[in-house]
């Protein structure tokens, strides 16, 4: 069960709860009194209680809840859904950038090539990592594994959880847009499936960088945005303190970009967040993984481009107006 210390504010109410069971556990060590059914009584509450919480979230507090500290990383998701990892490091140009790893795998007995966004669970690892927000040679990197993948006929599964690309000056220096851009047009011409999933947040670019799918997939509580709420927030109303006011009208949930088509598909998470039950989010991560690639095997690698294609010629919705 979550640590007290590490809950939301919009679950204030479970707070009291845990203080409740932490006094029960106290006064069963203190007095010597078996209080196990007690504090199961609680905890049974408390997940009752989350349940409820949860299943009426507004598009603030999943933005919360997608940026969570102990949300899983791509490192927990290829620990815990893949086999035989070996990590490759560098762009083969300027350096390796911590903020993207990859290298291949095997998923349920085939080899293919995985990649996504690390950030960290502390301070310290987060400045390491530079918040999940990768460099140019980060998003080459990723260029030159799908690359290798290619070559060797493997399919493609990248994990999304970005604010975005790094926004430095010694990034755009050595090209940030450059390298996203050359990142979209080189994974439009991969002839072997893609299977994107965005398991945390989806910023803008830095989250396109290794996105362009077959699939795309979301995390229940995930986020995918072409900006943030507080920035949008401070661009539209110029005050980041109307951020829950763009968060409800940027459209940036799982179930609002199902609706409109911009995803395949949303994986359902363990109540309270997939930061409550890491083995449950990679198992459901895993079933739904194992059923696109299972479809897409079957197609052939000029069926996989235009599938592609035609995925993203998609979306959107344009109005032609014929002159008088």
């Amino acid at each position: 069960m979550l640590e007290q210390k590490y809950l939301l504010p919009f679950e204030k109410p479970i707070a009291g709860l845990y203080k409740k069971i932490d006094d029960l556990k106290k006064l069963a060590k203190g007095g010597n009194i078996d209080m196990t059914q007690e504090t199961r009584a609680m905890e049974e509450r408390i997940e009752l209680l989350r349940r409820e919480i949860f299943s009426s979230l507004t598009p603030n507090q999943i933005v919360a809840v997608s940026r969570h500290l102990l949300r899983p990383t791509t490192y927990d998701y290829i620990r815990l859904i893949f086999d035989d990892f070996t990590e490759l490091h560098g762009d083969r140009n300027f350096a390796d950038d911590p903020a993207i790893v990859g290298g291949f795998a095997k998923f349920n007995g085939s080899h293919v090539m995985v990649m996504g966004h690390q950030k960290g669970k502390t301070t310290k690892e987060n400045i390491a990592r530079f918040f999940g927000m990768a460099h140019p040679e980060g998003y080459r990197k990723a260029l030159r594994l799908m690359q290798l993948a290619d070559k060797f006929n493997r399919p493609i599964i990248t994990l999304i959880d970005t604010p975005g690309a790094y926004p430095g000056i010694d990034a755009e220096e050595r090209g940030q847009a450059e390298a996203i851009a050359r990142n979209l047009k080189e994974m439009m011409r991969l002839k072997v499936p893609l299977i994107v999933t965005v398991t945390g947040e989806g910023g803008s670019g830095g989250a396109l960088g290794i996105g362009v799918g077959n699939r795309v997939l979301m995390l229940e509580y995930s986020i995918y945005s072409v900006i943030s709420p507080e920035g949008c927030a401070s661009i539209l109303f110029r005050d980041a303190k109307r951020s829950p006011e763009a968060a409800e009208n940027m459209k940036i949930t799982a179930k609002d970009l199902f609706e409109l088509g911009v995803i395949d598909e949303i994986i359902k998470e363990p109540v309270g967040g997939a930061h409550n039950d890491y083995a449950t989010a990679a198992m459901n991560i895993k079933s739904s993984l194992k059923k696109h690639l299972s479809e897409l095997a079957k197609m052939s690698p000029a069926a996989i481009l235009e599938n592609r294609y035609n995925k993203f010629r998609a979306m959107g919705f344009f109005l032609e107006s014929v002159p008088d």
